[in-house]
């Protein structure tokens, strides 16, 4: 008889405290072996912990302990042990060193204890021969002015007598200068014995904040012997920084219409002091719409007759002298002669082109043309902006001046472009009548001007301060319609000249170009039809 096989013995692990409970539910017989485990004190999570203090805690042992030197190697120098900095406590951090104090301004110049005399030159008017205050006079020859240009010789006699003036001069004459000397020497001649803060004896208004701005460089440099105080105000800064300029005792305040109404209206700035109003730019300042503003400022200023009213501008039509009439007293009548709007200076060059050539010639120009400086002109904001993506494509990075662009923006650029490292610049008839920069060499009149006196303003951007500059302007199948009111203007015939087929061959695209991100997506103007226009795809409904 066969004996039955042994069992095997089973053995199950399992913690003391699900013995019993395991028999019961599995039905263990005797032959299973339990082997039972007693839980440790501290759980895995603490003794993971535990593991990592203790090295943390061997480490630090060792940093305490003394290094043994090490030998270098051979071939290397031995390095210095540099001092452990010791983080500084959280108290510590929080006090933060204070700031530097700001940069002291440069001292102003020693005033001379006389004047340098100058000699007489035939044709010309000397300061000297003017009734300028003392301290004027040493400011206009700090400034290195000797004579005066015909404006200033036309303008300052009757400036000074306290007469009424309507001016009419093309920019880069010296008009500017012509109105600051005459009301410094009037502010002078008649001093007050108490100055008032925000309370200015004189107004200039400009329409553009670049013209302002450089209204106020003119200012400084000529008032800087004279004890009296200027400051300009215009829209596009800081207008907490700009009020609080006007809490001080001001003689002079240069702005826009509309952050002077801005700070009158807050009481920050009083007009009813006001003994010269000067009305800078006066086509423009009119034609841009900014006739209510001048005539809520007027209404604020002493009347008529009894302030003295300067209006000062490139052109002077009837209808701007009828308008101004209202304002001015008897007014003299200065005017330059029409054959000398356009400085002699200047070469004036006329292409006939259709507008898909444009692109083109332009391109042919910036490529063979010899220049410092070029300032590229556009009727509408948009057509600068194509033309600025399109100039891109073909590796030039030029930036547009505009109307709406932040005020800290154009000013950058238009220090780059005085300052040389930006060569082009493509602006608009606005924006440009704040770029006075003596070298530009070369204007271009990518869109011809509607009006005629804004032709006179473009190239009078080149040509200054007895430079040579040169004007080219393209007569499109649009532009050539505006071309015989500049002839009236100027009492002069043009004389187109027609492109070789060389200077319309469009070159191939710079391959990786920089391209505006804002007009990336935006069809070529005036390269449609030749293959290498990008056109907005069709949009998607939705």
């Amino acid at each position: 008889m066969r004996r039955p096989a042994k069992p095997q013995k089973r053995v199950v692990t399992v913690f003391s405290s699900l013995k019993k409970t395991l028999k019961g539910l599995l039905g263990l017989k005797d032959h299973t072996v339990i082997v039972t485990i007693e839980p440790k004190e501290k759980s895995a999570g603490s003794s993971r912990r535990s593991e990592k203090s203790e090295k943390k805690s061997k480490a630090k042992e060792r940093e305490r302990a003394p290094r043994r030197d090490k030998a270098p190697a051979e071939g290397r120098p031995e390095r210095e042990a540099r001092p452990k900095q010791e983080r500084p406590r959280k108290s510590e951090r929080r006090e933060r060193p204070q700031e530097s104090a700001p940069a002291v301004p440069a001292p102003k110049p020693e005033r001379p204890a006389a004047l340098k005399e100058v000699p007489p030159a035939e044709g010309k008017t000397r300061f000297l021969d003017l009734p300028l205050h003392e301290d004027v006079q040493f400011g206009i020859q700090h400034a290195g002015f000797e004579y005066c240009t015909p404006i200033q010789a036309l303008t300052l006699p009757a400036l000074l007598e306290g007469r009424d003036l309507a001016g009419k001069a093309q920019t880069g004459t010296g008009k500017t200068a012509a109105f600051l000397l005459a009301v410094f020497t009037r502010l002078l001649n008649h001093p007050l014995e108490e100055r008032k803060p925000g309370c200015p004896r004189a107004l200039v208004l400009a329409p553009t904040r670049e013209l302002a701005m450089q209204i106020q460089k003119d200012a400084e440099v000529l008032e800087i012997f004279t004890g009296l105080t200027s400051v300009v105000v215009f829209g596009g800064m800081d207008h907490e920084k700009q009020r609080r300029s006007l809490e001080q005792p001001v003689d002079l305040v240069i702005g826009t219409p509309g952050r002077i109404i801005d700070y009158s209206r807050g009481g920050s700035l009083k007009l009813s002091k006001v003994e010269v109003l000067v009305i800078d730019e006066a086509d423009r300042m009119l034609d841009m719409g900014f006739i209510p503003d001048v005539k809520r400022i007027v209404s604020q200023l002493p009347r008529k007759g009894e302030r003295q009213t300067l209006l000062f501008s490139a052109t002077l039509e009837d209808h701007i002298l009828r308008l101004a009439s209202g304002w001015l007293a008897e007014p003299v009548i200065v005017e330059s002669e029409p054959e000398k709007m356009v400085s002699e200076n200047i070469e004036q060059t006329f292409y006939s082109v259709l507008r898909d050539e444009k692109l083109a010639l332009l391109l042919y120009i910036l490529r063979t043309e010899p220049y410092d400086r070029v300032l590229i002109f556009g009727n509408r904001k948009d057509v600068n902006l194509r033309l600025q993506y399109d100039l891109a494509r073909f590796g030039y990075e030029v930036p547009v001046l505009s109307g709406d662009i932040p005020q800290e923006k154009r000013i950058k650029v238009l220090e780059r472009f005085r300052a040389g490292t930006e060569k082009i610049v493509i602006a608009t008839d606005v924006a440009a009548r704040g770029i006075h920069v003596d070298d530009v060499s070369l204007v271009i009149n990518y869109d011809l001007p509607e009006r005629a006196e804004d032709y006179v303003h473009r190239i009078g951007r080149t040509g200054r301060a007895g430079h040579n500059g040169k004007s080219i302007s393209f007569l499109c199948e649009y532009g050539a319609y505006y071309l015989p009111d500049i002839e009236k203007l100027l009492d002069v015939q043009f004389h187109s000249t027609q492109p070789t087929e060389d200077m319309l061959k469009m070159p191939e695209p710079v391959p990786g170009a920089k391209l505006p991100k804002r007009e990336a997506d935006r069809h070529s103007s005036g390269s449609r039809g030749r293959g290498d226009s990008r056109r907005r795809p069709p949009m998607r409904r939705r």
